[in-house]
């Protein structure tokens, strides 16, 4: 088979499972997990039901392709934004405020099912393992700069800026989220001589 006939047949089955993950995302957040059908599936996406059980068995498969999708979409947005900055601090600030812009963006899509359902997946995890290095990262190399404290480790205040900023999908403006982001990195700081 021509490699060029096979370019086009891979396309198209990308172009495929991106039409029916969007579409499968989108009956969800309408209708809620529980009422979304295959049948539905296909006949919003413009396929046929035989078809889409070709690529995916059942509506929870789908709703996990989506998923990982966005993560992996996230994680390359969040590594985008840290290798345009110079400076570890700017580099980490740049990755903090795209993470809690992230996280307010997806605030209005939060089922608790569907969010339950689609956090005990091994992706996430993985994601969250990813990320959590990332910012580690981040940070030791502003304590190797003396610009960020050196009297906590690394780890730990990479854990504590993902828990601080997930906050920011509680908040109803990006404003108050870019506050949620200097509050954040204030706490990273070295302390100013002479406080305990």
């Amino acid at each position: 088979m021509p490699k060029l006939w096979n370019e086009t047949i891979d396309a198209h089955r990308t172009a495929v499972r991106a039409a029916v993950m969007d579409t499968t995302a989108a009956l969800v957040a309408e209708h809620g997990p529980a009422s979304v059908t295959m049948s539905q599936i296909a006949k919003e996406s413009g396929i046929g039901r035989a078809t889409l059980y070709k690529y995916f068995p059942d509506v929870e498969t789908i709703l996990l392709a989506w998923h990982t999708r966005q993560i992996g979409e996230h994680l390359d947005q969040l590594a985008e934004v840290r290798d345009r900055a110079d400076e570890p601090v700017e580099r980490l600030e740049a990755v903090l405020e795209a993470f809690a812009l992230i996280s307010h963006a997806s605030r209005g899509h939060r089922d608790t099912e569907v969010a339950a359902f689609l956090h005990k997946d091994r992706h996430v995890n993985e994601a969250q393992q990813q990320l959590h290095g990332m910012i580690r990262d981040l940070v030791a190399e502003g304590v190797r700069t003396g610009d960020l404290r050196d009297d906590i480790a690394p780890g730990e205040l990479a854990n504590y800026c993902l828990h601080a900023l997930t906050a920011a999908g509680t908040l109803s403006s990006k404003a108050a989220v870019r506050r949620l982001v200097d509050v954040t990195l204030t706490g990273l700081r070295p302390p100013s001589p002479g406080t305990d």
